[in-house]
């Protein structure tokens, strides 16, 4: 076993304000597997967590055995807001804007950045980029107010937020690339082929696309629905176009 480290907690309250919150197992195997810096990681039962990973996770099973460092339950639950069922959590460095501009900048694309305009849920943020990261989108933006990175929206996300690049941008700052907004309005989706290098564009759950997307759109494109049947949920959109996207040309990475 290698040596977690002298002091985790110092680390933790060193870190806590600024580092991205891993909060259980799968949060912080995704994070391990996808290349996070991850400084610190503690459990209330490390005999637990590793046995989980060598049952579902055997590929970073090492690398956990030498970053867990168990902690009292007690102190674990002080550390986080929501105790996990898997009594695991992490603090992981988030990448650097820069970094995340560049690889949805980086041209020829392959496949789609995935826009949520003004979304509100966080939970629905979360969802959207663990969809992203398991199809292989590029990256997932936002605009407006919701931070991407929060710790609600990195719990949804299951720690995918390092297998994709994930910014908060204006309109105007989008990478280059076709928009393809969804839009009750839009042509219907099935006839359409969505290229690789398409920003797929979504509304918030509550008014739908802002008028700066809108205008900003090159194609509107509606998904299938029934009469009468207001909406899809946000992520449910997202997988449906992602899956349309790769049925039609596209593929997970």
């Amino acid at each position: 076993m290698t040596d977690p480290g002298p002091d985790p907690l110092r680390v933790w309250h060193r870190l806590a304000d600024t580092a991205v919150l891993l909060d259980g197992f799968h949060a912080l195997k995704h994070a391990v597997r996808f290349g996070a810096e991850v400084p610190v990681a503690v459990t209330a039962d490390r005999s637990a967590a590793l046995a989980l990973a060598e049952e579902l996770a055997p590929d970073v099973l090492a690398a956990l055995d030498g970053l867990l460092a168990e902690v009292p339950e007690a102190t674990y639950r002080g550390l986080v807001a929501r105790p996990h069922p898997t009594a695991v959590a992490a603090l992981a460095v988030r990448p650097s804007r820069e970094a995340g501009l560049r690889k949805l900048a980086h041209t020829p694309r392959t496949a789609p950045v995935v826009v949520l305009d003004n979304p509100r849920n966080l939970g629905n943020a979360g969802a959207v980029i663990r969809l992203a990261a398991g199809f292989g989108a590029t990256g997932v933006v936002t605009t407006g107010t919701l931070d991407p990175w929060h710790p609600a929206v990195v719990r949804g996300g299951a720690g995918l937020h390092f297998a994709t690049a994930v910014e908060r941008l204006t309109v105007a700052e989008l990478p280059p690339g076709p928009v393809f907004a969804l839009d009750p309005e839009g042509a219907d989706i099935r006839g359409v082929r969505l290229p690789d290098d398409a920003l797929l564009a979504f509304g918030s759950e509550r008014s739908g696309l802002s008028a700066e997307l809108r205008a900003r759109a090159d194609h509107l494109v509606a998904l299938p629905m029934r009469p009468q049947v207001s909406s899809y949920n946000l992520a449910t959109s997202v997988a449906m176009t992602l899956y349309h996207w790769s049925a039609t040309g596209g593929a997970p990475v």
